[in-house]
């Protein structure tokens, strides 16, 4: 078993690399098309790492590029040691990587162990054989319910909505066996209670770390193990991303825990390898639970995002997700975005308040311990985009039978350069999703050098937190401060106050490092943050 290089600054040892990274999400298809087909790809991440060297990030998550019919944007994976052709190919990630780290910057991966595509050569081998057989044991066959089996084995749905079981054809012509599926019909689950499955995995994980890939985020990492008996879901629900799910028996199951121990073992092998998990559960000693010495790495604690711009429920947020953390002596871990949520300015009321607020916040989880994550556009301030019914991909629009639009709002491509769409993401106007008019200014070209721009903004308060060694605390105390408001103190110094209340507020006599907004008076104004020292 091989340790962790501590990641030092300023003399001290804070740990791995990760502990108190600052990871950068870059949703491929949506950040640069260096091929003009509209679509986003690696050399188009290559062709901006100078930028994201500017913007300081530590480490690069990029959804899922391996090969896929792509019915979920790549999260149906049908080769899961290769990159698909649309991305670049195995050559592409390759000089990725190699750049990458010439740069300094780490390159994580999206990981799907939950479930492949329906294309993967598992899973038709299980449609042609027979019920029983060895290819059917690798996913989760069932008979169905009822007169002839015409039913579901369970009342389960997907997350995407409707059913989460799709009856097959069997050879001979007659309906047969039912299979699960808890997001879209063209991903069958795993049976993870079968060894061929992890065996799989292993040679996956293996095949990109001695690629030099420096770790994976683990897709529905709370998700693989299925109950026994499969029993039916007491309290109906498809979403569940940002729902509490206590009593949801698709999620959470002991036996995942065995699961990450397995994963556990094969990073155990590589140096500085981070395994980082999606893990929707709030509980915190569940939580804990998948960041244990001998599981994952990290695991992203989406309290902080679920908060509403409310000085009650941001600090309860914070506690608890440090609670978690510290029950078993883990690293924490913060983000306010992804590809599946609502972006910021939007989710905290829209307009010029809701970038106001959206910056607030980032300062305040910037001052937190622990690794950051922040998701492409996030540095732009950009918002959800109102896009035409016949521009949606995700396949929850038509799942939900079109009742849920799904997430491509927060899903359209990065603005660049230029005065008119596509911004210079793609020399192609058809992009797979469209830009909007009235992003002109808030491209990156715009924005560049102007200090009062919110990419201005990002870059200094990630240099701060790279450079200054307040920030090194690993724990918080908070400080008194007036109603609505939150103030805590990093154990390196830092004093952060957050104000979600309707009036401007007095600072500590200390000297202000960095502020969300121009300061009135020498107050802090209302959706506000200010970094002190």
């Amino acid at each position: 078993m091989t340790e962790n290089t501590p990641w030092s600054r300023f003399g001290g040892d804070i740990g791995p690399w990760w502990s108190h990274a600052l990871f950068y999400q870059v949703y491929p298809r949506s950040f640069y098309d260096s091929n003009g087909d509209g679509l986003g790809d690696l050399d188009g991440v290559i062709a901006k790492l100078d930028y994201l060297e500017a913007l300081g990030v530590d480490a690069i998550w990029l959804n899922p590029v391996m090969v896929s019919p792509m019915a979920d944007n790549g999260y149906d994976v049908a080769d899961p040691r290769d990159v698909d052709p649309m991305f670049g190919g195995i050559g592409a990630l390759d000089r990725l990587t190699e750049a990458a780290h010439a740069a300094g910057i780490k390159v994580t991966m999206d990981l799907v162990p939950n479930h492949t595509s329906s294309a993967h050569p598992w899973f038709q081998a299980a449609l042609a054989a027979s019920p029983g057989s060895d290819q059917r044991e690798r996913y989760i066959f069932r008979d169905g319910t009822g007169p002839g089996g015409l039913h579901p084995p369970n009342n389960w749905v997907s997350i995407f909505g409707g059913p989460a079981w799709t009856r097959v054809v069997e050879a001979d012509g007659n309906p047969g066996q039912w299979y699960l599926h808890l997001f879209d019909a063209e991903q069958p689950d795993l049976n993870w209670d079968n060894p061929e499955v992890f065996d799989d995995l292993e040679k996956t994980l293996r095949f990109w770390l001695e690629r030099g890939i420096d770790g994976f985020r683990i897709d529905v990492a709370h998700g693989m193990a299925k109950p026994p008996g499969l029993p039916d879901m007491e309290h109906i629900k498809a979403e569940v991303l940002l729902a509490d799910m206590d009593d949801d028996p698709r999620f959470n199951n002991d036996g995942v825990h065995d699961i990450h121990r397995q994963i556990r073992g094969v990073f155990d092998d590589y140096d500085n390898a981070v395994a980082i998990g999606e893990v929707w559960v709030y509980d915190n000693e569940q939580f804990s639970q998948y960041v244990r010495a001998d599981e994952l790495h990290l695991a992203f604690n989406f309290r902080l995002l679920r908060a509403e711009f409310d000085a009650t429920d941001i600090r309860h947020a914070i506690e608890n997700s440090l609670a978690a953390a510290h029950l078993v002596d883990a690293t924490p871990s913060w983000t306010l975005a992804n590809h599946d949520v609502d972006r910021e300015p939007t989710r905290y009321g829209g307009g010029a308040v809701g970038l106001d607020r959206a910056k607030a916040m980032t300062l305040a989880m910037l001052a937190l311990p622990g690794a950051v994550f922040i998701y492409n556009g996030e540095e732009l301030g950009l918002p959800n985009v109102d896009l035409p019914d016949e521009a949606l991909r995700d396949p929850v629009w038509e799942r939900s039978g079109h009742t849920r639009r799904g997430r491509d709002a927060s899903r359209v491509p990065v603005p660049w350069e230029g005065d008119a769409p596509p911004f210079g993401f793609s020399d192609s106007s058809d992009t797979w999703l469209p830009l909007p008019e009235d992003w002109a200014t808030l491209t990156v070209e715009k924005q560049d050098g102007d200090p009062a721009s919110t990419l201005t903004f990002y870059r200094r308060a990630i240099e701060l937190r790279r450079d200054r060694a307040e920030f090194d605390g690993p724990t918080i105390e908070w400080l008194d401060s007036p109603a609505d408001t939150l103030a805590f103190r990093n154990s390196g110094g830092l004093v952060c106050v957050l104000n979600t209340g309707a009036d401007a507020i007095a600072l500590p006599d200390d000297e202000v490092l960095l502020s969300s907004a121009e300061l009135v008076g020498g107050k802090l104004p209302p959706n506000a943050a200010a970094w002190l020292v």
